[in-house]
């Protein structure tokens, strides 16, 4: 097979998995088989007597993943130079872009080279892990962007994913990988063979298909809210994010905030949640109670007995000496100072807590590997930064309200880990509050995939969603992963909802992603095979 038909084959890959991938309609089944077209070519090409096999495969896997990517995430330019510029965005782009796939086209290297050294079946066992394993290298290192993770293409039919419960998304991305591989073998037998054993693979590939469908179905048609109701509003004040951090002033994104709650919010509800930097004044955390802003949230919620604010705010935390990485010197004061981007809880009293959040944009909000590049820090402070960016906290904390409440609080793109919000939901939270400023993406499917991963959280750990964005998509998602209300783009106005406080813990929460773990160890054991095999043994 010539190196233009193999290249066309790759993109055909592409094609199918851009086009099962969410927001797209009814058509993330082709997930299943999306992978089929990239396995006939490297099939084509190992089985080549050229030379450059490795080189051929590496560049045709990576064709497929690049172009998926970059055409499913071409949003993210848009988000990145909105607030930081062309010169930032590019470069950093490329890593969801580039990364990402090279991570993943390394997968499919492996396996060709593993399958030089054991039979075929061994190989796949190494494909699964070796892909799986850098997936969830993707979401756990500091260039961590885990948006491509096979498993979250089933938040486009949630229907399928009843299961997460159990398995989180690694489960979602080894069905995928699994269907994708039987669906070759089918392929391969009913072209190759003749009677009736050609049909066998392709009976196995239908039952794998199946019977996780049927499962998910049982279980989604047959799920119960579980839990007592509470009462809560989510606003969507649709401030223009290039306007809102200096052309705005504070008091007046206020004003539009507490009317928008109002407008809807009764005697009983008892939680108000607004989005991702609702409040853009640096507050210092130490001093809050004093703030003119915090002392207005609270003349507003004083209207409301039982009433709890959850607002995002950029808030700053001041030290007498570098206590942290991420911790800047103030020339001007001589102390130094973290600044967070916050989820702050108000109530009817002097009670008030913070969450920051931890997972960052890396090259935006945080440089990657800090610890490593300290050395560089006073480098940065000439440019008036650290290598640290924002300031984050180490472990994921619960925001309980003085009625015992819990609530996981999630800030932006925090709402892809799973594992997070699961040790959120351990510590007791009852439902998930999610806050963002999805407005830097622009109308792009950027926002709808953002919204459509929440599904999947609510999926996992059986918690009710509510989902509060500055520009949209606010909305409500229940246990099964239904939006159940939801606002549209670019529209300033608030929704409501009785959801339910549930105190269930599913096996997933129990085990967080312990799929991944373990095919992240099996695929350092199949990935030492090569090297022994060539050299030690030889």
């Amino acid at each position: 097979m010539k190196s233009k038909q193999t290249y066309l084959l790759a993109l055909a890959s592409a094609f199918l998995l851009w086009l099962a991938w969410p927001p797209m309609p009814f058509t993330t089944p082709l997930l299943l088989i999306g992978l089929v077209p990239l396995f006939v070519a490297i099939e084509a090409i190992a089985s080549d007597t050229a030379k450059k096999q490795g080189k051929r495969i590496f560049l045709t896997a990576g064709l497929t993943f690049l172009v998926w990517n970059t055409a499913s995430t071409y949003w993210v330019y848009n988000a990145i130079s909105a607030y930081n510029g062309w010169m930032v965005a590019l470069p950093v782009s490329l890593i969801p872009y580039g990364l990402g796939a090279l991570l993943i086209t390394f997968a499919f290297w492996l396996y060709y080279r593993l399958g030089k050294y054991v039979n075929k079946k061994i190989a796949y066992l190494g494909l699964i892990a070796f892909y799986i394993a850098l997936e969830y290298l993707q979401q756990t290192w500091d260039l961590a962007f885990p948006w491509m993770t096979l498993g979250n293409g089933l938040a486009g039919m949630h229907q399928l994913a009843q299961w997460y419960d159990h398995t989180g998304i690694y489960g979602g991305s080894l069905w995928i990988l699994v269907s994708n591989i039987l669906a070759f073998e089918a392929y391969k037998k009913l072209k190759l063979q003749t009677g009736y054993l050609r049909f066998r693979t392709l009976g196995i590939w239908v039952l794998v298909v199946i019977i996780p469908i049927g499962i998910s179905l049982t279980k989604y048609f047959n799920a119960e809210q579980k839990g007592t109701p509470s009462n809560v509003v989510v606003v969507q004040p649709n401030i223009d994010p290039y306007q809102k951090l200096e052309n705005i002033p504070a008091a007046e994104q206020i004003r539009i905030l507490t009317h928008l709650s109002d407008s809807i919010g009764q005697p009983n509800t008892e939680y108000f949640i607004w989005p991702e930097t609702a409040i853009p004044n640096h507050a210092d955390e130490d001093r809050i109670r004093s703030n003119n802003d915090f002392i207005n949230l609270q003349s507003f919620l004083s209207k409301y007995k039982n009433g709890t604010l959850i607002t995002g705010i950029e808030s700053i935390k001041t030290y007498q000496d570098k206590k942290t990485i991420t911790a800047k010197f103030d020339n001007q004061s001589g102390i130094y100072f973290d600044n967070f981007n916050t989820a702050m809880q108000v109530e009817n009293s002097a009670n008030v807590q913070f969450y920051h959040k931890s997972k960052l944009v890396p090259g935006v909000e945080k440089m990657p590997f800090p610890k490593v590049f300290s050395f560089l820090d006073g480098v940065f402070a000439q440019l008036g930064g650290t290598v640290g960016g924002w300031g984050w906290q180490d472990k994921p904390s619960v925001l309980y309200a003085q009625s015992g409440i819990g609530v996981a609080p999630v800030v932006c793109y925090e709402s892809l880990w799973g594992d997070w919000i699961g040790e959120q939901v351990k510590d007791g939270a009852q439902f998930i509050a999610i806050i963002t400023n999805d407005g830097w993406w622009g109308n792009t499917s950027g926002k709808d995939q953002h919204m459509m991963y929440a599904k999947l959280r609510a999926i996992e750990s059986h918690r009710d969603v509510a989902r509060s964005a500055n520009t949209g998509i606010s909305c409500f998602i229940n246990q099964r992963g239904d939006v159940i209300q939801s606002t549209k783009w670019w529209t300033r106005t608030a929704l409501k909802a009785n959801i339910n406080l549930n105190d269930e813990i599913t096996f997933y929460v129990k085990s967080g992603d312990i799929i991944a773990k373990i095919f992240s160890v099996l695929a350092v054991i199949l990935a030492l095979i090569i090297p022994y095999r060539k050299w030690v043994k030889k």
